[in-house]
């Protein structure tokens, strides 16, 4: 989408096996409408650049031209500046796993007989573990987004309770659906990624918030976008999608850390699924169970969180411990 006050540019033409091989991901395999786009972007990158300094399509590109462009990335986006090669490792890392689930679908359909990428080793990327919040500090949030008690302010505690109380992916909370609720207002069924169901409850609090915010819903519907609209848990009337926008909720998430005092660069969706997540494990939760109210197909991917715990451990024996200020040996 184009920014306010500026046309939105024209898409290159690519060469249409990218077209085929992204329905392939949409109809085959239940890609979500997001993990298109992030497809369509890497391809789209790629084979500007082959046609720009090799002079040849996507579908014609050999290991060399493949490797030339990667080189290129690591190029260009360390030249940026200092602390960029995290960045440029998992650029390069997601470039190279889009071209390979590419040249693989081409194999696959006898467009091609090699997969140039086979033999091209992925970058090695040190762990990151994911930013999270405290419970003091989602206690703030949520205390500052309810203070002034307009509709805004009661759907924003509404949106932070329930992403709070389930972990879901941004895409999900703010694409609910009405329908998603249980009559008793206990439980959502999510479609998540590829398609699979999962339910997952909620608690007292955001059963109370999501009370508060469904008496005032309707406020946030036009006059004229009920079919639009109307079946959306969080309408929006200026969306063309009919919902609250992913870029919007974030937007509100910012302005609100500003005003509860929290770091901006730690308040987003995505870090309060985090905080979900490793709240729930640092009070016993099993590890399956909130494997699967996330949404993981693999539990190896829930088991990041498992890390932050032995790194908030590690961090109070650091601060609290006698002998680790003092250096005395044992």
């Amino acid at each position: 989408m184009a920014r306010p006050g500026r046309p939105a540019l024209p898409k290159p033409d690519l060469h249409p096996l990218i077209d085929t091989f992204l329905d392939m991901l949409t109809t085959e395999r239940g890609a979500a409408l997001n993990t298109r786009h992030a497809y369509w972007r890497d391809l789209a990158d790629v084979s500007l650049y082959l046609r720009k300094e090799r002079n040849i399509e996507i579908d014609k590109a050999t290991t060399e031209d493949l490797k030339d462009y990667l080189k290129n990335l690591s190029e260009k986006t360390h030249s940026k500046g200092a602390n960029t090669s995290k960045v440029a490792v998992r650029t390069i890392a997601r470039r190279l796993s889009a071209l390979r689930q590419f040249y693989r679908f081409l194999v696959s359909e006898d467009i091609r007989d090699d997969d140039p990428t086979s033999t091209i080793k992925s970058p090695k990327q040190g762990r990151t573990l994911p930013k999270t919040l405290s419970e003091a500090e989602i206690d703030e949030l949520i205390k500052t987004a309810g203070q002034s008690r307009t509709p805004e302010s009661i759907r924003l505690v509404c949106l932070i309770e329930v992403l709070y109380a389930t972990g879901l992916r941004v895409s999900e909370l703010v694409g609910l659906p009405t329908s998603a609720i249980d009559e008793n207002n206990q439980f959502l069924m999510i479609t998540g990624k590829a398609g699979r169901e999962r339910m997952v409850p909620l608690s007292d609090p955001a059963q109370k918030a999501l009370k508060n915010y469904t008496d005032i819903r309707k406020q946030f519907i036009g006059t004229d976008g009920q079919e639009r609209q109307g079946k959306w848990l969080f309408p929006s009337r200026t969306s063309d999608s009919g919902h609250l926008t992913r870029q919007r909720f974030a937007q509100l998430l910012k302005d609100l850390a500003r005003a509860a005092s929290v770091e901006e660069d730690r308040v987003s969706p995505h870090i309060i699924r985090h905080a979900f997540a490793t709240h729930l494990l640092r009070h016993g939760a099993d590890l399956r169970s909130v494997q699967k109210m996330l949404g993981h197909a693999d539990i190896a991917t829930t088991q990041i969180y498992t890390h932050i715990i032995g790194e908030d451990l590690k961090n109070t024996v650091k601060e609290k411990h006698p002998l680790s200020k003092t250096g005395t040996d044992g």
